[in-house]
């Protein structure tokens, strides 16, 4: 998932952004607007990780939202 798609669904995400990473406020939350550059920063801020570990974090929990939207997709194609 690379960054235009994650501010395109950016709000519909951010109920597993907040379960993921619980030290990020609401209002964190709408300065980052879906930059994978401010959410990293942030992160090193707030978890006290280097810029290589948020790095890690947000592509794993990236790859984690593709997937389960995947198998969304797919379980619509099957009821069809």
């Amino acid at each position: 998932m690379n960054e235009d798609i994650l501010k395109g669904k950016w709000r519909q995400i951010l109920g597993d952004i907040k379960m993921r990473w619980g030290r990020l406020t609401d209002n964190d939350l709408e300065r980052i607007e879906g930059s994978t550059e401010k959410l990293s920063g942030l992160l090193q801020e707030r978890y006290g990780i280097t810029k290589h570990e948020a790095h890690m974090q947000i592509a794993n929990f990236l790859e984690t939202i593709e997937a389960r939207v995947e198998t969304r997709m797919e379980r619509t194609k099957d009821l069809r």
